[in-house]
């Protein structure tokens, strides 16, 4: 990826609390590990020698356990919280070196927070809550309502605009507090933990609305939960952190695929692998080709000779045409019938960068294994039932 499409950095970031700061960075440089450098220094670290890059337009996760530094680090990006060492940088802009007026413009235009609490101001209505960002820009109240109600109807609260957020649900607060952070246009929204608050139907509906509203506005969103669940749904990005430190980061089917650790292998095993693996991962090679052109003899030589009851038949370009059972290939010689007047068609076909959670429903409803094909229907490989069930374990 080229230098230019990351809008946001961190740079050997280190944030250390307490005294005797010199020290816990000395041990820390030494190889110990923060539990022994707050026992023997009382200095706590939440951060150390922190690399991170944000994609423009992407949402990349954050995930780690309590007192993994994830939150210290989504604060570090707006300077709610000042690192200790290493920098953050902006679209090539430092971020610490930025003047109060500088700092003010950035958070107001350039960058917003969502909480996990909402936040939300109970002396106002919802529409006085989405619109308050504009009103300290100082854009007059008609103009200022107006957008803020194109973003209350996008995140699905027409009609609300007057209520009392003390009326709302957890759900519709939670909207408030995005469509708030929304109003103003910032590239990049930071999102700690925004639906850990909330029952798992509301919060699996919020994470696909905010899903659509990424799509649609194409903000830059660093997002940060505990779940690897939500992570995984989530992230085009996902990063990993313990104990202050980033583990590994890569797209969601690279850590399921190829954890770095054990620290990374157990933290994924309770993740539902199948909604971030491809099938690209499970297809196997045919290890039987029969061609449309084949005579009978042929295709029966090829199931034998592999153990095989049926095969899929391709044309001479590799397209699959459908399946060839051994039972009617053995009649269709007798009757010397051609492969095409036996051929059993409507064989199911997918890509190769097809979830696997989206084939479990098709090879169940499926007597015949699943063609893998590209974008011009060449076949790539198959999918067969055994192969979906060891991509379970």
């Amino acid at each position: 990826m080229k230098k230019n499409n990351f809008i946001l950095k961190m740079e050997h970031v280190t944030k250390l609390y307490g005294p005797n700061r010199a020290e816990a960075s000395k041990m820390m440089t030494n190889g110990s590990n923060k539990d022994e450098v707050n026992k023997k220094t009382g200095c706590t670290v939440a951060l150390w020698d922190v690399n991170l890059e944000i994609p423009k337009e992407k949402i990349f996760v954050i995930i780690g356990l309590s007192g993994s530094g994830k939150s210290t680090a989504v604060r570090c990006f707006n300077r709610l919280t000042d690192p200790t060492g290493g920098k953050v940088v902006y679209e090539d802009r430092n971020v610490h070196e930025m003047s109060k007026k500088e700092l003010l413009e950035y958070r107001r235009n350039k960058i917003s927070m969502v909480f996990q609490s909402f936040g939300l101001m109970s002396h106002r209505d919802v529409l006085g809550n989405v619109s308050y960002g504009l009103e300290v820009k100082g854009i007059e109240q008609s103009k200022r309502e107006e957008i803020a109600k194109r973003f209350i109807s996008m995140i699905g609260l027409d009609g609300w605009e007057h209520q009392s957020c003390g009326k709302l649900s957890g759900g519709m607060r939670q909207r408030v507090g995005i469509a708030r952070a929304l109003v103003n246009d910032p590239e990049v929204l930071l999102m700690d933990e925004p639906f850990s608050a909330l029952d798992p139907l509301v919060r699996r509906d919020m994470q696909f609305e905010l899903l659509q509203i990424q799509r649609k506005l194409k903000k830059t969103i660093v997002f940060i939960t505990h779940d690897i669940d939500e992570a995984f749904k989530m992230g085009d990005t996902v990063c990993i952190m313990k104990d202050g430190k980033v583990v590994q980061t890569g797209t969601p089917e690279e850590l399921s695929m190829n954890p770095t650790d054990d620290y990374v292998r157990d933290f994924l095993e309770t993740a539902d692998k199948t909604k971030v693996m491809t099938v690209r991962n499970i297809m196997i090679t045919p290890s039987c080709i029969v061609r449309l052109g084949d005579n009978m003899d042929r295709a029966v030589h090829e199931m034998r000779k592999n153990n095989l009851s049926s095969v899929i038949v391709m044309d001479d370009e590799l397209h699959p045409k459908g399946m060839l059972f051994i039972g009617e290939a053995l009649q269709a010689r007798k009757d010397g019938k051609s492969i095409a007047q036996v051929l059993q068609t409507g064989i199911a076909t997918i890509s190769a960068d097809t979830l696997v959670s989206d084939v479990i429903l098709i090879a169940t409803e499926s007597a015949y294994p699943i063609a893998v094909t590209d974008e011009d229907g060449v076949m790539l490989g198959i999918v067969t039932k055994a192969s979906i069930l060891s991509s379970l374990n």
